[in-house]
């Protein structure tokens, strides 16, 4: 008998707003992310406010899965997926999130795309918003900094559940939701400075603004858990979020309790609120220290208690140091922020590699909440030599998944129940964090460049036939 329980979900993991393309076709509006042109390592992709015709925004094109997406999914298919977890972009079934009847060509897209996973017995597993907030309710209320986007965001939920009812069963209400609490949660989908042009890094919303589109968030995602169960009871819903993991940096213990602070503000902040219904203990602290004052509306804190999810899922890319000395190393290039492990290698981008802190990650989310957790994001991004026959030897990303397969493995049998893995990127896509095609993170090629060029041709790496074997052997063949 295996470790990974029999209906383990394996699969791979994408945004519809780093892999579609077809940015303006069919109706579809303009997302947030259509307005980021691209950057490179250490330096931020930029935003304008109106779209440039005579410059390059990544995500118009992306890798064009948008009519790509039959092959896709069939080459999906062969590596044995049965789970595939992607999006629903908001503006393809309503454009500036203000309509009051739905695109039917943007209904009809991921009836397509479903179907065609059905075909193959692949389950959808569906992302409501993954950073694709329409960029009009950004100009009208500064996105989620305005308690107005809830209605609009149940609206559109609730079409697609009906919608899809007999398509998808499992959930997850928005991605990577903790980022509202850092700065980087200004342009990642959850609010934004309305008129702000220019280089991302000069992007700054205060703490106040944050949380409350953070609590606005809560409350939407709260609504819509709760709508579900009471009307879809075959669904799963699910939360996501990234597990940022910090490590103190000594065994000062000032270092501990400055990890211990970051972790809580980090990572469960928002967990407790969408797994437990209700703020931790200690977030009075942090708002008052932090000049925030929570607006609630008579309701929220019953709503918060009556639509919690089902299943913690969460992504995992790196972990970092935390620390109050001044000696600390900042990790060049980390999106996130923290201090360089002497222990831990890295990757191009300044991601710290640590396959056992997802073991440290998966027994801490379980221990804390004890419901059903999945992994729905892991991956390593990496510049990939395409050889003259075509060939793509990427031995590292077979490393880095048999490493974090193995650990996923050691947590399980440390009794995690967890549901399933889907790899980030199976596909090449655009970089979400800068907006390059060169960070590959797929098991398929992808001929696009970050100029805008290529054929759009697909082709297997090396990676391919390996996770073809690891799911064939249900994580059992890791040689």
């Amino acid at each position: 008998m295996g470790v990974f329980r029999d209906d383990f979900l394996w699969g791979g993991a994408c945004a519809a707003n780093q892999f579609e393309g077809a940015w303006d076709v069919d109706g579809k509006g303009d997302s947030v992310i259509d307005h980021c042109m691209g950057g490179v390592f250490n330096q931020q992709k930029s935003i304008t406010v109106e779209i440039d015709p005579d410059k390059l925004y990544p995500s118009h094109d992306a890798i064009d899965f948008y009519h790509h997406y039959k092959e896709d999914i069939a080459l999906f298919a062969e590596m044995g997926f049965n789970c595939f977890r992607t999006s629903i972009n908001w503006t393809r079934i309503y454009p500036t999130g203000l309509e009051d009847e739905p695109n039917e060509k943007g209904l009809q897209f991921y009836d397509d795309v479903f179907d065609e996973c059905a075909k193959y017995g692949i389950q959808p597993l569906i992302t409501l918003s993954h950073y694709e907030l329409p960029y009009e309710l950004v100009r009208r209320y500064n996105g989620w900094a305005g308690r107005e986007c809830i209605a609009l965001y149940e609206k559109f939920c609730y079409t697609c559940f009906e919608r899809y009812k007999d398509k998808v069963k499992l959930w997850l209400t928005f991605n990577e939701i903790n980022c509202a609490t850092a700065e980087m949660g200004a342009m990642f989908g959850t609010s934004t400075v309305q008129g702000f042009e220019g280089n991302r890094a000069n992007l700054y919303v205060g703490p106040q603004i944050r949380c409350q589109a953070l609590h606005h968030q809560f409350v939407a995602s709260a609504k819509v858990v709760k709508y579900a169960h009471e009307h879809y009871p075959d669904f799963k819903m699910g939360c996501m979020t990234v597990y940022l993991q910090t490590y103190p940096a000594t065994c000062d213990p000032k270092d501990q309790l400055a990890n211990q602070a970051n972790m809580r503000n980090r990572v469960f902040y928002t967990t407790d609120v969408q797994v437990r219904g209700y703020y931790g203990c200690w977030c009075k602290r942090f708002w008052e220290e932090n000049g925030v004052e929570i607006k609630w509306e008579p309701g929220d804190a019953e709503i918060l208690r009556e639509g919690t999810v089902d299943f913690l899922s969460f992504s995992y890319y790196m972990t970092n140091l935390i620390g109050t000395h001044d000696d600390l190393e900042e990790m060049e290039g980390n999106i996130v922020g923290g201090g360089k492990n002497p222990y831990l290698e890295a990757s191009e981008w300044g991601w710290q590699i640590d396959p056992d802190g997802l073991r440290f990650a998966l027994n801490e989310m379980y221990d804390r909440y004890q419901i059903p957790v999945m992994v729905v994001e892991n991956g390593l991004g990496a510049m990939d030599k395409k050889e003259p026959d075509g060939s793509v030897h990427d031995q590292y990303r077979i490393d880095y998944l048999r490493k974090h397969v193995a650990c996923m493995r050691e947590a399980v049998k440390d009794g995690v129940d967890l549901m399933g893995y889907t790899w980030w990127g199976p596909i090449d896509l655009v970089s979400h964090g800068t907006g390059e095609m060169r960070k590959r993170y797929g098991f398929i090629y992808v001929d696009k460049y970050d100029d805008g060029t290529g054929d759009y041709s697909r082709s297997k790496k090396d990676s391919f036939e390996y996770y073809k074997k690891v799911i064939a052997s249900n994580g059992e063949d890791l040689d």
